[in-house]
């Protein structure tokens, strides 16, 4: 009897070939192969196990973030002469207040999404000239109908509105004097002043949201994480915690920092949080960003390394009854936090399954 137990398991191992693999989540899997094509039985009790167990899974990273004001904007002249004044650095500047004058004369805050691109005059049709009435309407001109024509009453109202600014009443809105932004703006540094010749394309400053914000750069493998609209948690330097949203993200080209090195690609992530009063008094600071790629609910799980590649395709796990064990194949999900989510027939809650030495 111990003689014949004793060439069966030789003839085991003769036939059995073990590989460790690498799978998704930093684990390993053991890749059993029998003589036959399938996954032989389990001639041993593993060395440890643990249970299947029924949670909530969690893709999660955290990441260094920078807490300000968000992503700057570059804000340029479009008109000829000499810029006569400036605003300082850190100004907050609203809708109908002038960003910097030219010749004495203001270029006027407007709020919108679309960028100025053309002259508006009585004629115009088109998105723009909706969102110029739109502005003029909140200042308090009136007299004209909300729409894409600019009318011949819309070009009353303008020079209404030049009269009040001291504009040549021309009825007319040429191109540079109105700069349109989604919101108020905060001005973060100021890159031309008074008394330098204006010409159209010149930077004369940078711009953010006057809202505290929280920037990210990720690396381009971590994209999975960088989904617009997506919920965030932001770690302050005293440890509170503030629920984010996701309200931006763009690709950037860092330049090379140095001699023979390549420019580095990013995804720049802008995230915006209600509770301002919590960072108001940090003006800037390096917090703690948690992303969540993907969330799964009330799912059954195992630790990475219970998984077994089978050798007829697919994974599986060692699944042990008493003092036997056998093979049962799985689906696998989300791998996260060292578990991977697993599903199949006869894969129950509680189950006992083998784990690697």
């Amino acid at each position: 009897m111990t003689e014949a137990r004793t060439r069966g398991r030789g003839r085991l191992y003769a036939v059995v070939l073990v590989l460790v693999v690498a799978v998704a989540g930093g684990g390993y899997v053991v890749l059993a192969r029998g003589d036959d094509g399938t996954a032989p039985a389990a001639v041993e009790l593993p060395p440890s196990t643990a249970k299947v167990q029924r949670q909530t899974l969690d893709d999660t990273q955290t990441e260094d973030g920078e807490l300000g004001y968000g992503v700057s904007s570059t804000l340029a002249n479009r008109l000829p002469g000499t810029l006569t004044s400036v605003p300082d650095s850190g100004a907050v500047i609203s809708r109908g207040q002038p960003v910097f004058r030219v010749d004495d004369k203001p270029v006027t805050l407007m709020y919108g999404a679309m960028p100025a691109y053309r002259p508006l005059a009585e004629g115009t049709e088109g998105a723009d000239v909706r969102q110029l009435e739109e502005n003029l309407s909140a200042l308090g001109y009136t007299g004209f109908t909300i729409d894409d024509d600019y009318s011949s009453a819309t070009a009353d109202a303008v020079r209404e509105w030049q009269e009040d600014l001291g504009l040549d009443e021309t009825g007319v809105v040429e191109l540079g004097r109105v700069v349109f932004t989604p919101a108020e703006i905060r001005v973060e540094t100021v890159d031309a002043s008074a008394g330098q010749p204006a010409s159209p394309g010149q930077k004369v400053l940078s711009y953010t949201g006057t809202a505290k914000a929280v920037t990210v750069e990720l690396d381009p493998s971590d994209q999975r994480l960088a989904q617009e609209g997506a919920a965030v948690q932001v770690a302050l330097p005293d440890d509170r915690k503030l629920a984010g949203k996701i309200t931006d993200v763009s690709t950037v080209i860092e330049p090379a920092s140095g001699q023979g090195e390549e420019p580095q690609t990013k995804v720049e992530v802008e995230i915006a949080f209600d509770d301002q009063q919590a960072a108001a008094s940090y003006a800037l600071a390096s917090v703690d960003v948690t992303f969540t790629a993907e969330k799964r609910e009330n799912v059954l799980t195992v630790p990475v390394a219970a998984l077994v590649a089978l050798a007829e395709g697919g994974f599986g796990v060692e699944v042990v009854d008493g003092a036997t064990t056998r093979y049962v194949p799985v689906r696998t999900g989300l791998f996260a936090e060292g578990k991977v989510e697993i599903s199949g027939d006869g894969i129950t809650e509680g189950m006992v399954v083998g784990m690697p030495k």
